[in-house]
């Protein structure tokens, strides 16, 4: 096996797990359900239609806008550091999709 093979081997396996790909739904799960489903920090609850209401006619964009910054208790990006904008979208669209 060449160095360069080895190398990236090694990069690849060294990558913690929240930077690797995750569905959608994995991302909510491992860092939005947590507060969501219990309102911790004022967070909607998963379940509450009435809450989320005014931030799903916002638009998913502005939603996501809100979690790539952080509101209140929550930290910019949620809890997902290692998330990218188009995977805080995708788990944003997923929460939402049952509740419109």
């Amino acid at each position: 096996m060449k160095m360069r093979s080895v190398l990236a081997v090694a990069a690849l396996v060294a990558l913690p797990l929240s930077a690797q790909a995750m569905t959608a739904d994995e991302v909510v799960q491992k860092h939005c359900v947590a507060c969501h489903q219990a309102g911790l920090g004022g967070a909607p609850k998963l379940e509450d239609k009435a809450a989320w209401a005014p931030r799903i006619g916002k638009g998913v964009d502005a939603m996501t806008q809100t979690v790539l910054s952080g509101k209140g208790a929550m930290p910019p990006k949620g809890t997902c550091g290692t998330c990218d904008e188009a995977a805080l979208k995708a788990a944003v669209e997923s929460m939402t999709a049952p509740l419109q």
